[in-house]
């Protein structure tokens, strides 16, 4: 205590700046304790109820999951930042750019532990990356001692323009570290000569397709489609090619996967396999599966396929031919998708349909529980039909076949329960794009329902579209 000029003692003045100083010492510790332990669960069930874990509930690997984790929670910080930022509560601010800091900086340690070394390139963006976070730190924590509010306001763009070249950095360091990771995954399928090495790469890269689209893109582009494509194309790799094909369909679903597949002439081999009874039925679907994938109208790429119409009366061919052998609903589900999906591609499909009989086929089909099981089936089946029904002959043969029972019935059960209690088997594909491919094994787990919104819409468009289909007959 200090004496007063009147003799009387007066206590010593608190640092304020000492305080924050311990106050952030302890939110930086207590971060980096927390990164430890999320980094090593105590256990795996744990683990695997983490909300920290990403989509795919098997990692491709440990330090590649680490690292999908480690970019998740930045992610959400990131947001979290700048939702705070909105509302100008400039607290949580700094105290969420300090967490991003020992965020990413974790992050570059963990990375350039498991890592085979890395570029001139990524070294950059990691100084880059680590710089603006120390920025961001910085200039929130001047806008904590800052009280006007005009200043403040004033200061927001600053803050928002680093926040934003922080995730930019983000995302070019996070992109170049799982191009470095697939490139290697790549690297060993294409030289593998040995089953088991093959088949746990190829489970590695199918996991890592789950994780979205810009994953898939970048295996597309760093080789995925060339070297899964080798292994469909040898005999001794047979048992992985359901798993294999299972990979392509996941990364068709972009715009560069169906560009890869095209330049090494995939759909030939696509068709090899549909009309090769040797295989199995599994591998059959599968490869209808990236048939349904590729002709997808979702996509508009697949409207320029040029190879596909050369290969088309094959693939058709054997695809019905699936339809009415099919042992399971899964199989007849992807086989029948796929015919959908090319009776939108190419109306020369509907006239090769015909003439392969598909119309009793179908209709037969829809008898048997065991293969049209579910109302997605079904609206495969109505599908096929009502973009049939072009053709002249296609109404009498409806009649003939005892369409309009089906029809009728198909259109009672879309306006029951049934809808609902059943689950769509799809991957989140809305309106009349028909199957994203679920794989087999997925299916038969259980179906996965989608939300009620997108199966709304495609029920009340499929009523609509049957009762335009019998409208038309009855015409």
């Amino acid at each position: 205590k200090l004496p007063s000029p009147g003799g009387n003692l007066l206590p010593l003045i608190q640092v304020d700046s000492v305080q924050r100083w311990m106050e952030d010492l302890k939110l930086m510790t207590d971060c980096e304790c927390m990164c430890i332990l999320q980094s090593k669960p105590i256990s795996l069930e744990d683990d695997t109820q983490s909300e920290l874990i990403p989509s795919s509930q098997h990692g491709p690997c440990d330090h590649l999951q680490l690292l999908l984790k480690r970019a998740w929670i930045i992610s959400t910080e990131l947001g979290r930042i700048g939702q705070k930022l909105d509302r100008e509560r400039w607290g949580r601010v700094h105290s969420l750019s300090v967490r991003l800091t020992c965020h990413a900086r974790s992050m570059i340690n963990e990375y350039s532990i498991f890592s085979r070394g890395t570029s001139e390139e990524m070294e950059q963006f990691q100084k880059l990356l680590m710089e603006k976070c120390s920025e961001l730190t910085a200039v929130t924590e001047r806008c904590l001692h800052i009280d006007d509010e005009q200043v403040l306001k004033s200061m927001k763009p600053c803050v928002n323009e680093t926040l934003s070249a922080v995730g930019r950095y983000f995302s070019q360091l996070l992109e170049l570290a799982l191009t470095q990771e697939v490139q290697v995954l790549v690297r060993k399928i294409d030289t593998s000569d040995n089953l088991y090495t093959a088949e746990s790469t190829t489970g590695n890269l199918f996991s890592l397709t789950q994780e979205g689209a810009p994953l898939c893109r970048i295996i597309a582009k760093e080789g995925g489609v060339v070297a899964l494509f080798k292994i469909c194309r040898q005999d001794c790799f047979r048992c992985l090619y359901p798993q294999t094909l299972r990979t392509l369909a996941s990364i068709c679903c972009v715009e560069e996967g169906i560009h890869q597949l095209e330049k090494v002439d995939g759909i030939l081999c696509l068709a090899d396999i549909l009309t090769d009874s040797s295989h199995s039925e599994a591998t059959r679907a599968e490869a209808a599966a990236v048939v349904a994938q590729i002709t997808s109208p979702h996509l508009p790429v697949t409207q320029h396929l040029s190879s596909f119409l050369e290969s088309m009366e094959e693939i058709v061919t054997a695809l019905i031919k699936l339809c009415q052998e099919a042992s399971s609903g899964e199989v007849f589900l992807l086989a029948s998708a796929a015919l959908a999906n090319i009776t939108f591609f190419d109306t020369m499909a509907c006239e090769m349909l015909l003439q392969l009989n598909a119309m009793r086929i179908l209709l037969e089909a829809c008898a048997d529980k065991q293969r049209v099981d579910t109302p997605y089936t079904r609206d495969q089946i109505v599908t096929i039909l009502a973009n049939m029904s072009v053709l002249e002959q296609c109404a009498s043969d409806i009649i003939q076949e005892d369409g309009m029972y089906f029809l009728c019935l198909t259109m009672a059960r879309m306006r029951g329960r049934d809808w609902w209690a059943s689950g769509l088997w799809a991957e989140g594909r809305e309106g009349r794009d028909t199957c994203v491919k679920p794989s087999l094994s997925g299916m038969r787990a259980g179906p996965r329902e989608v939300s009620g919104e997108p199966g709304l819409k495609r029920s009340q468009s499929l009523k609509e579209l049957v009762s335009f289909v019998i409208l038309c007959i009855l015409l």
